[in-house]
């Protein structure tokens, strides 16, 4: 897969600074991702995010983007601002649909979601053998879809 330039990924407000890539391990089923701080339009970085490109069965689960926003900046909508820039560049790698995926109790990913108006799918029960399942003892998954 093709890696693009990200400069473009800068609004009034935030901007996306490209941290690494990664390739991917086909072997475990991970597929490419790009890996960005959360940055103002000073540089100070107010959290990161991430953008997996490709589909796979675990990715309905784990989400093809993840994020964090330092505590001082949150209540901003910094999390949603940096998805909308993050769809941009899954529609350059053609893609037709994201999910994004949280955990039930995590009201503040919860409304980001519904912010970006995803489509709740319903709460997912992760399956025995799913990595979160395995290594952080997670056991379910609200899943969002959004079409691009």
């Amino acid at each position: 897969m093709e890696f693009f330039d990200t400069d473009f990924l800068q609004s009034d407000e935030i901007k996306l600074v490209l941290s690494r890539v990664s390739e991917g391990n086909p072997e475990r089923n991970w597929v490419p991702a790009y890996y960005f701080d959360i940055c103002d339009l000073q540089d100070n970085k107010m959290g990161f995010c991430d953008l997996r490109i490709g589909y796979t069965d675990g990715l309905y689960y784990g989400g093809h983007i993840g994020y964090t926003v330092y505590e001082p900046y949150r209540g901003h909508h910094y999390a949603a601002k940096a998805c909308k820039l993050l769809f941009l560049l899954a529609k350059k790698h053609e893609m037709d649909y994201l999910y994004i995926t949280c955990n039930p109790d995590n009201l503040p990913s919860r409304k980001t979601c519904d912010y970006l108006n995803g489509e709740f799918l319903g709460v997912a029960e992760l399956p025995e053998d799913n990595d979160m399942r395995l290594n952080e003892g997670e056991t379910q998954k609200c899943i969002y879809k959004f079409l691009l």
